[in-house]
């Protein structure tokens, strides 16, 4: 194994931001997509890669910059959230009809004071989780779509911006206090929808993942392991992702790591919070571990919000 730091500062990119996630997820990775890019395969820059699976795929900010770099055929977007991949799939074969929704939820919302805008936010949540019941997550239809434009707004609208769910599996983050928030970006929506083509959306579990060939690149990026007691944001999904799914997901890497797949990992650096805490480096000790500065986004105090080192995990060597 080796152990790389990149210390670098962080400066905003100024590469054009076309295809953008629509969504805002946490842990997300768009602020650390420039620095990923010079940690990808050599045979993708080549053009030899033509497949890429992202099983976990939140806000999909990788895919995004991958498939409109790369020339790949095909993605395959998978996620155990039901929501998450309703949504995927609607952008994907429903676009316009989405974007009429979104455009009155916006048109709407933003004609209002800041009283009514909650209110307007709360009858809309209300309407997401008690719909909830009514929805066939198996079998795609015109109520997907509703639901999708219901979730872009509420994570567009409430506070911090991200999607968070109770144990029930409703949807539990309150308002937010925006003066003009981003509900509908015809441009992103069309562009995402584009890229989105070429992709096998699915709702599954990163155990069932299958690889055909080895001209593959499976990028992951798990719920993180908590960097301490009180930064365990693991509730996108109201599903544990604890320390034995970390290591079933090893397991998982180094098989993919003898069919000759290239694989790589994110997630966060416990040694931010305790420098004797080597799970991760045991766990890939085989491995090349690179550890890149971010910026930590979903903490509730803006105070707290400081640079931290967050893994990244490859099984193959880079020039």
């Amino acid at each position: 194994m080796q152990c790389f730091y990149y210390t670098f500062e962080i400066m905003p990119s100024d590469k054009n931001t076309s295809a953008k996630p629509f969504l805002k997820w946490a842990g997300g990775k768009s602020q650390l997509i420039e620095r990923f890019q010079d940690l990808y395969p050599d045979e993708l820059k080549a053009g030899k890669i033509k497949t890429y699976y992202e099983p976990f795929v939140g806000g999909g900010a990788v895919f995004f910059y991958i498939a409109r770099k790369y020339s790949i055929n095909k993605a395959c977007l998978y996620d155990i959230n039901d929501e998450l991949i309703l949504a995927y799939r609607v952008i994907q074969n429903d676009v316009y009809k989405a974007m009429d929704i979104l455009d009155s939820y916006s048109k709407e919302y933003l004609f209002l004071d800041k009283e009514r805008r909650k209110r307007y936010f709360y009858e809309i949540r209300d309407k997401f989780n008690n719909q909830k019941i009514d929805i066939d997550f198996n079998h795609y239809s015109e109520s997907w779509i509703i639901r999708a434009a219901q979730m872009i707004f509420l994570n567009k609208t409430c506070y911090n911006g991200l999607f968070r769910m109770n144990s029930a599996g409703g949807f539990n983050a309150p308002a937010g206090d925006y003066r003009n928030p981003a509900i509908f970006d015809e441009d992103n929506l069309k562009k995402v929808s584009e890229l989105l083509s070429i992709a096998d959306i699915r709702k599954a579990d990163f155990r069932s993942l299958k690889i055909n060939g080895n001209n593959s690149f499976v990028y992951f990026d798990p719920p993180y392991r908590p960097i301490s007691a009180t930064s365990n944001f693991t509730s996108y999904t109201n599903c544990e992702f604890s320390e034995n799914e970390q290591i079933q997901l090893a397991g998982i890497i180094r098989e993919l790591h003898k069919n000759g797949v290239k694989v790589m990992l994110s997630n966060s650096d416990p040694k931010n919070i305790d420098p004797g805490d080597n799970f991760f480096d045991n766990l890939y000790s085989e491995f090349n571990i690179f550890r890149i500065p971010a910026r930590r986004l979903i903490n509730s105090k803006a105070s707290k919000r400081g640079i931290i080192d967050e893994i990244v995990v490859i099984n193959y060597d880079v020039s």
